[in-house]
């Protein structure tokens, strides 16, 4: 008996504790999905790229050695006859091309990085939209069950009173049918939560384990802070911006690096030669000379891309502009509708819901109007749990054009 106790004991402390294990806010998920995500694992690695870029342009060019033997033969009496050899060394001098070739690579970094914001930001909202989900999903499951509670418990009382003779059996067949429909909803609602639960399993990988629970409530979303402060803020905040900005700054460097291409370019060298009779050492400038070569193409092809980029940035800054006031203004229309039913549409269509009841039981009302009165409270609660979503959906697109990453409040 002592040892049935301990074991049912043991048996309740390891369920608490799987279950402590599988219960996670959005945090949770976000910490859990940036350990493993290939997405963001593969723009990291892209910034690591991007920052050895920057090595290798700020490298100093290699030296050249020639090694050259021969043998001097004689052409007339008396010269010496033997083995020459000569040693060149040169070493090129890009001193005119290495700034800017340098500055296009930095820039590049700073694009990668920004690349990852904008990946991250991405990633982000994707999740943030699949966590949400599921709680609007399992939302509608408890919904229809209650739904489902209700017409069973009419559904008794019909059968008791068409029984007795007290009503006739049509009432019973709506009601049976009304019951049939709403056992479809719930049948439907539980399809969903599940298939919610598979996308955001997808959106945060393996490591989510199959029997999850979430901790959050749907009508939990953070306030948003006032629009004029983000107006002013976005341009520094938002990571597609960034990359934009970047990208125009590694282009102009890139048409100075091919400009650059077309001046003289100069090498340090020296050489001896060492024959039967003498050993001389010369050491002299090597000048390549732009004679046929402008780099036209190349120079063209730069200049283009720099307008590309130019033109980039001005429509991101547009679109993001234009992206966050339709998100705040869609986060006003959801709060407002959400407010609206929360502060007297539901409660008004329950309260009636409870007098139809209440009078169909005292024959003072027909079972009609009941179904009446539960099909509109359930249409009430319906689009409050469709607001609810839009709310936090319309939270998750301005906090991705925010780029708060990481930062789930």
């Amino acid at each position: 008996m002592y040892r049935t106790k301990l074991w049912i004991i043991g048996l309740g402390l390891w369920s608490g504790l799987v279950a402590a294990q599988t219960a996670y806010d959005l945090k949770d998920l976000e910490n859990l999905a940036s350990e493993s995500s290939p997405a963001l694992q593969a723009a990291r690695e892209q910034v690591r790229a991007s920052e050895s870029a920057i090595r290798s342009a700020s490298a100093i060019p290699n030296p050249e050695v020639e090694y050259l033997k021969g043998s001097t033969k004689a052409r007339s009496p008396g010269t010496n006859t033997g083995n020459t050899d000569s040693v060149s060394v040169t070493q090129p001098l890009d001193l005119i091309q290495r700034f800017p070739r340098i500055g296009a690579a930095e820039a590049g970094y700073a694009a990668s990085q920004a690349n990852y914001r904008v990946v991250q930001a991405e990633w982000l909202a994707r999740l943030r939209l699949r966590y949400y989900e599921v709680l609007r999903r399992e939302s509608e499951w408890r919904n229809a069950k209650e739904d489902l509670k209700l017409i069973q418990g009419v559904n008794s009382r019909i059968r008791t009173r068409v029984d007795s003779g007290d009503a006739a059996r049509f009432e019973l067949i709506k009601s049976e049918a009304e019951m049939l429909n709403v056992q479809k909803n719930v049948q439907a609602a539980s399809a969903r939560v599940a298939h919610a639960r598979l996308q955001l399993r997808q959106a945060v990988g393996a490591a989510l384990p199959e029997n999850f629970q979430l901790t959050g409530q749907l009508q939990n979303v953070p306030e948003l802070p006032p629009i004029e402060t983000m107006r002013e803020a976005l341009a520094g905040d938002n990571p597609s911006i960034a990359r934009a900005r970047a990208e125009v700054q590694r282009a102009e460097q890139q048409l100075s690096y091919e400009k650059a291409q077309r001046l003289p370019s100069l090498a340090l060298k020296a050489t001896q030669t060492t024959d039967p009779d003498t050993r001389s050492t010369m050491g002299g400038v090597v000048v390549s000379v732009p004679l046929w070569d402008w780099r036209r193409g190349p120079v063209g092809e730069a200049s283009a891309q720099l307008a590309r980029a130019r033109n980039e940035l001005r429509d991101q800054e547009f679109s993001v502009a234009q992206g966050l006031e339709m998100a705040y203004q869609q986060y006003e229309i959801a709060l407002s509708q959400v407010a609206a039913l929360e502060g007297g549409i539901v409660r008004q269509a329950e309260a009636a819901l409870k007098v139809a009841e209440a009078a169909y039981r005292f024959g003072e009302r027909g079972f009609i109007e009941v179904l009446d009165a539960q099909r509109v409270y359930r249409a009430a609660r319906a689009e409050l749990t469709i607001a609810r979503y839009e709310l936090a959906a319309a939270w998750v697109e301005f906090e991705k054009l925010r780029a708060q990453s990481g930062e789930s409040k």
